[in-house]
């Protein structure tokens, strides 16, 4: 990674797209529940995500360390679990009884959940006032989402075990964060394809144990699950490594304020989803919950040009 985040045309182009991107694979994952269940569909993505960074990482010379320090196996197994395993199954499980809007929107609160993990967590991440003020701001929000008017018009049976799902799911995306801290240097496109592999066998094993073996999906259910797996997975998490190595992880953060927004827009206009005005109010105190508690960050980022 530079010393001095660099921000460019490109910077800007490639994080708009991974908002998009990101957003987009709610809708997907809506689409590949009608032919596969949900444990399958976390599979396939995993592996295939897996199998295309593993050939990028081997085509760039296969070095995962590039420190003396080695990171025990079991945080490597935690991070494989947190960052894949337990939230791909988790949403695809919940999207079975929410909308793909509500997915989108709960993945906004992982910048909130990542508060007060690093303050205990990471030396020198501290709750400050103004981060304290966007945590709760932002977990007003969450209460709103999950409250008993929130998507009150999907009707489906068991919605607030769905809605709780989404919303584990981001908590394990924020506990990856916090764990991948903990990784001494390593080739970041090595650490993916090790981590997908384990995220990968461990929702396999799941799977087999749950749903029983595979049936053979339709042929548009295998198009959208080769394009969750090659795009929505295996480019946007090499294109996540560009971008944070180039602009830094603060320029990254901006696609916290995308992604829900792609999710409802395209549920809305594709899926025909009805999305209730409290999904908006939820929406709207989440992101303001995340741009206060990163105003700092984002205001020396553009200061600096």
């Amino acid at each position: 990674m530079t010393d001095t985040p660099t921000i460019t045309r490109s910077s800007w182009i490639s994080v708009l797209a991974l908002g998009l991107v990101w957003g987009a694979s709610f809708l997907f994952i809506e689409l590949a529940l009608a032919g596969i269940g949900p444990f399958w569909l976390a599979s396939s993505r995993i592996l295939l995500a897996g199998a295309v960074t593993t050939a990028v990482w081997r085509a760039r010379g296969g070095t995962f360390y590039t420190s003396p320090a080695r990171a025990p196996l079991p945080l490597l197994l935690a991070v494989g679990a947190m960052s894949s395993a337990l939230p791909f199954m988790a949403i695809s499980w919940g999207q079975q009884v929410v909308t793909s809007g509500f997915a989108g929107v709960s993945m906004a609160a992982v910048a909130l959940m990542v508060l007060p993990l690093a303050h205990v967590f990471v030396p020198g991440e501290r709750m400050t006032l103004r981060r304290t003020t966007g945590f709760l701001v932002g977990f007003a929000g969450v209460v709103v989402l999950i409250g008993p008017e929130a998507m009150a018009s999907t009707g489906r049976q068991g919605e607030i075990w769905g809605q709780l799902a989404c919303l584990g799911a981001a908590a394990c995306y924020a506990v990856s964060s916090v764990l991948m801290r903990r990784i001494p240097p390593v080739d970041p496109v090595g650490l993916s394809a090790v981590t997908l592999w384990i995220g990968g066998a461990l929702v396999t094993i799941a799977a087999l144990w749950i749903e029983g073996l595979p049936g053979v999906p339709g042929g548009k259910v295998i198009a959208v699950l080769v394009t969750l797996g090659l795009v929505q997975t295996a480019a946007a998490n090499l294109l996540r490594i560009v971008v944070i190595r180039s602009a830094g992880p603060t320029f990254m953060s901006l696609t916290n304020y995308m992604v829900p927004l792609w999710s409802v827009i395209l549920g809305v206009l594709i899926l025909n989803e009805e999305a209730e005005p409290t999904l908006f109010r939820a929406m709207a105190l989440i992101l303001a919950g995340v741009l206060l508690s990163q105003w700092g960050a984002l205001k020396r980022m553009f200061g600096r040009g």
